[in-house]
């Protein structure tokens, strides 16, 4: 390159990296924190459910015990937790243990901190972007891949969850980067790099112990190497060495997971993997094609009126239709062109064997992972450097960075993208009277609805605080000025076991807050509408009546009881 191309070269990758670093960053907290983010905040704090108060009623201010940094914590421990609370490898945690150790105390800013290393993530994987299209194609290819990532509604999505997601799709990309290496090493270089190999093999093997997912990827991966063994043998010399690194990469990562191996046959057939409904024949394909056009673009649906929600949906089809032929067109001209042809089949290889694993779940194990868009992380930067390498010299590739970025400001702005049980929301509906004492109670059944009841308890918290402040403000508010405070809003999960009936039985041995009225609210994960009684009686001639008005169901149900003291 000329000094002047140079200079606008790193400047563009400079440009891409500040604009990715600051669509993930922006607005970090503002959404809050949902079931799966509460889970990464106890075992990244170095707690366990332990420290959760359970089966006892207390002030919703407690949670803030169990949400602080507790020092002193090892990874051993944070594994021990992990493998028994848990159905996920420990790595991301006990990283993000240490990192959060960093900016201990956390204080106010701990949700913003907690999502820092992920988003930070995010921003590692626009640059390891640019070195696998540089590598496989072209310098420009690589700026435009790293573009693609940078402004991409899906991994901003991802980088602002407290979520174990972009660090392991960065552990893929850097992977990809290896095989890339490794394939450009049998066909032009006719050698091979043992160095190489093992920086492949110890990021698999890591990447291993940050998402199950990742052993996904190193099957993709080898899959990918054997069909270019075969199709290329006629080319390739030295294969016996080739033979051998293979061998010894496979048998070092399969050897380095072995002490886990034990904990992830118990984790496959615990209750919590099954939340996952099984497919029809179709929905997987029409899904797959759906989260193909997320990581290009979103635009506000979710919560919409109707008609905003068509006309939405409808230009993100007709995006993702005329992208998809686009970029059509463009592989076919990279799979003709000698120079491109072995990248492109090398990408597109990876890709489809990482699909075809995602569909073997679907049918023969019975669970429908393409429902859920973010588990597409595991071939997401294959996706990226196709697409990349496919507009690079088109036109289109600015109005695809353009549409990336309107998409990515409605997933900050909390439009697409939205937290599911959606917390917010439900705290709104219980603090829908805000002058009148509130008390939560969570019937749960497993540890995963303990989590979901933290996130609406820690979403309850500041509206009632905001209340609080507006009365000692003598600001206008829904209370009389002078009317008393409202107590501090309670808070109590009861154990589902054997059934609901055992959550009524707890009730009764209860004592109501000293208030002459409450609102109580229920919330029944598994349950139904009719499984809440009319009435329920606390203890002291206290009765609760239901409130047939202010029944809700966001992914589970919640009941309104109004209690009086007799």
């Amino acid at each position: 390159m000329a000094k002047n191309k140079l200079s606008l070269h790193y400047l563009s990758l400079a440009l891409a990296i500040a604009l990715g670093a600051l669509l993930r960053f922006w607005h970090l907290d503002y959404k809050p924190l949902w079931m799966d983010e509460v889970i990464t905040a106890i075992f990244s704090f170095g707690k366990s459910y332990n420290d959760v108060p359970l089966d006892v009623v207390f002030p919703v201010e407690r949670l803030q015990e169990v949400f602080t940094f507790q020092l002193g914590v090892s990874c051993s421990q944070i594994a021990q937790n992990v493998a028994r609370y848990s159905t996920h490898p420990p790595l991301f945690f006990c990283w993000m243990y240490s990192w959060l150790g960093l900016m201990s105390p956390l204080g106010k800013e701990w949700v913003e901190k907690l999502r820092s290393l992920p988003a930070l993530s995010g921003v590692g994987a626009i640059i390891v972007m640019y070195f696998i299209n540089r590598t496989a194609f072209t310098p420009s290819a690589g700026i435009i891949a790293a573009g693609l990532m940078a402004v991409s509604p899906f991994t901003v999505y991802l980088s602002q969850e407290a979520r174990h997601y972009t660090l392991p799709m960065l552990a893929v990309a850097l992977a990809l980067l290896g095989l890339i290496q490794i394939q450009q090493d049998l066909e032009k270089r006719q050698t091979v790099r043992f160095w190489v190999w093992l920086s492949w093999a110890i990021l698999n093997s890591l990447s291993f112990y940050i998402h199950y997912f990742c052993i996904l990827a190193f099957i993709a991966q080898i899959a990918t190497l054997l069909s270019l063994m075969y199709w290329r043998r006629a080319n390739i010399l030295n294969k016996r060495k080739i033979w051998l690194a293979l061998i010894l990469s496979i048998s070092g990562v399969t050897i380095s997971f072995l002490p886990w191996l034990r904990v992830i046959v118990n984790h496959s057939n615990r209750a919590e993997t099954d939340w996952l409904a099984p497919a029809n024949f179709i929905a997987p394909f029409y899904q797959t094609l759906l989260n193909w056009v997320l990581m290009v673009i979103i635009l506000p649906v979710e919560e919409q009126p109707l008609a905003v929600a068509i006309v939405c949906g409808l230009f993100m089809a007709l995006f993702g239709i005329w992208v998809g032929w686009q970029v059509f067109k463009a592989l076919q001209q990279l799979w003709s062109i000698p120079s491109t042809h072995l990248a492109t089949l090398t990408l597109l290889n990876f890709s489809v064997w990482v699909l075809l694993e995602f569909f073997a779940i679907v049918y023969f194990l019975d669970k429908d992972i393409t429902a859920i868009p973010r588990y597409s992380f595991v071939y997401y930067p294959s996706f990226c450097a196709l697409l990349a390498a496919s507009i690079s010299k088109q036109n289109s590739k600015f109005i695809l960075l353009l549409v990336g970025i309107i998409s990515c400001v409605f997933v900050i702005s909390n439009l697409a993208f939205q937290k599911p049980f959606k917390p917010e929301q439900v705290a709104q509906h219980m603090n829908f009277e805000p002058a009148v004492p509130i008390m939560v109670v969570m019937a749960y059944r497993d540890y995963q609805d303990v989590a979901l009841g933290l996130s609406f308890g820690l979403a309850l918290e500041p509206l009632r605080e905001s209340k609080v402040a507006v009365d000692k403000g003598n600001f206008t508010s829904v209370a009389p000025s002078n009317s008393p405070l409202p107590a501090s809003p309670q808070f109590a999960f009861f154990k589902q076991s054997p059934d609901f009936k055992s959550v009524w039985q707890q009730f009764s041995q209860l004592s109501i807050p000293a208030t002459s009225n409450l609102n109580l609210w229920i919330i029944g994960p598994g349950r139904k509408h009719h499984d809440y009684p009319q009435q329920v009686r606390f203890a002291l001639k206290t009765h609760c009546n239901i409130d047939p008005n202010q029944y809700y169901r966001l992914g589970v149900p919640y009941q309104l009881y109004r209690c009086r003291n007799l």
